[in-house]
């Protein structure tokens, strides 16, 4: 029997993703409270539902990709989420980044029905999530993991298993601690090397030369190019205040799970508190 695929949440890494399913074979229906990448995805071949309970009702493993820990409980666990519509045998996989209690709390809530969750974190941004050479990040029960093995296959290059429910979740704040400590070391060398009169194609030069300077590095620093009017416009900073929000998001958790675990993380802690000058947000308060 072909496996049934559903998807939650269709922004800025949720539609690309999803876009793979259809044409790897997958019956996939959808929902977004956004209509307009539900439409598209449609136009496809994927089925539009109107609620994740309905999206539940047509699906055998169904992804979550919503903001932070509070949507993917609504998602799951709300009077219309997919545990009012799944069946036993259902496996959720959760991309979004949230705390890894978050996972042990939905985890132990869905086994009581028979439905498994796996934290399926993502890695590679949107513009892999398009190419479908995304990195999964996984934790959870191996029999649910490999059930949702064929539905992560078609958007990623590698599927990492970090090991049990929540392993996938820690894993990823790990990873996300090393790329925004790396956007700042990126950002400070750059605006030194701008500051000091010195050709910014040179310093890209010699950064990739000697590989300290990374491809999604010189990706992040071509925000930093832009004229100042650019920068300024409405579109340029909302696309990076939403970037500056989840980057507040994630490394506040990363920190707290930090703190739970007996560990001092002081370069994340100052970088934390940097984001807004990184993204080149316009917000005085958040620059540092």
């Amino acid at each position: 029997m072909t496996l049934r695929a559903g998807f939650i949440g269709l922004g800025n890494i949720g539609r690309p993703m999803a876009s793979h399913l259809v044409p790897a074979g997958f019956d996939t229906t959808l929902f977004d409270i956004d209509e307009s990448p539900v439409r598209e995805l449609v136009a496809q071949g994927a089925r539009g539902a109107q609620s994740p309970r309905e999206v539940a009702t047509r699906s055998d493993v169904i992804g979550v990709c919503v903001p932070n820990d509070e949507h993917v409980r609504s998602v799951v666990c709300g009077a219309d989420g997919i545990l009012a519509g799944a069946a036993p045998g259902t496996v959720i996989a959760i991309h979004s980044t949230v705390l890894p209690r978050t996972v042990l709390e939905l985890a132990k809530t869905a086994a009581a029905q028979g439905v498994a969750v796996i934290d399926a974190c993502v890695t590679g941004g949107d513009q892999r999530a398009a190419e479908g050479t995304l990195t999964y990040l996984v934790g959870g029960e191996a029999e649910a993991v490999a059930k949702a093995r064929p539905f992560l296959e078609p958007s990623s290059q590698d599927i990492v298993i970090a090991g049990g429910p929540g392993d996938g979740a820690r894993l990823k704040l790990a990873i996300n601690v090393l790329t925004y400590i790396q956007w700042a070391a990126a950002y400070e060398s750059f605006t030194l090397a701008r500051a000091t009169g010195l050709d910014p194609e040179v310093f890209e030069r010699a950064g990739r030369s000697n590989g300290q300077l990374t491809e999604l590095q010189q990706r992040f620093l071509t925000s930093h190019k832009l004229p100042g009017e650019v920068a300024a416009s409405a579109a340029f900073q909302s696309l990076v205040s939403g970037h500056m929000y989840t980057a507040e998001k994630d490394l506040t958790w990363a920190l707290q799970l930090a703190r739970d675990a007996g560990v001092s993380l002081p370069v994340t802690g100052l970088v934390s508190q940097l984001m807004g000058r990184i993204y080149r947000v316009d917000d005085p308060g958040r620059r540092g």
